[in-house]
């Protein structure tokens, strides 16, 4: 049977995401996040309004998008309830968050250079993402209660850093599924992937290579 409820929060499950940014004062930012969606060579970002990342993304119109293992779970935990904003905002603050400078530092991970833009990779993440900002889009604008709180990034991915691990075999240019294992978010809590398909795919009979515009 269903029943119609009322979830505070509909995070159904999506992969978790490390952004890194450049502060205005030239220090980097990290923040983890799961609202975020692919299409391509494009991603759509949602990120609170009031919080240090978008800030930043608008300022400065780039970023990494970092992509954590199951492994680097504990290091995004650390992160968990930190905000680069040095002046909390309300709504943060009565979650318990808590300012954090050197959020790096904080997390036990490491900054490398990126080949495009000023924002550092993660050194950890098996996937690291170079991305510059498309557009920005405001959400919920007729909603009285949300208008103003939340914006909606498209970023254009550049570059793409991607551990030999996960890559098929023989294939440089094809991550292997079966070798990712993306730390996944559901209602807030850490999930990971089950070994092995559950079901054959249909659409995996399609050639990678067809979908490049």
């Amino acid at each position: 049977m269903h029943r119609v409820c009322e979830p505070a929060i509909l995070y159904f499950g999506t992969p978790v995401v490390l952004i890194s940014t450049v502060n205005p004062d030239g220090t980097f930012n990290l923040a983890p996040m799961s609202s975020a969606w692919w299409l391509g060579w494009r991603c759509l970002l949602g990120l609170a309004a009031s919080s240090q990342t978008p800030q930043n993304l608008l300022r400065t119109r780039e970023c990494v998008l970092n992509l954590p293992s199951v492994a680097e779970a504990a290091a995004v935990n650390r992160l968990a309830k930190t905000t680069g904003t040095e002046v909390v905002p309300e709504a943060k603050r009565r979650r318990g968050y808590r300012f954090e400078r050197d959020k790096f530092g904080r997390a036990g991970l490491t900054a490398d250079p990126s080949e495009i833009v000023a924002a550092p990779r993660v050194r950890e993440c098996p996937v690291q993402l170079e991305a510059t900002v498309e557009a920005a889009h405001p959400l919920a604008e007729n909603d009285p209660l949300w208008r103003g709180r939340q914006l909606a990034f498209e970023v254009r991915i550049r570059c793409v850093h991607i551990a030999e691990a996960i890559l098929m075999d023989a294939e440089p240019n094809r991550i292997d599924p079966d070798k990712w294992r993306p730390l996944i978010m559901s209602f807030q809590k850490f999930y990971g992937l089950a070994e092995g398909q559950v079901h054959r795919s249909t659409l995996a009979e399609i050639p990678e290579a067809l979908y490049r515009p």
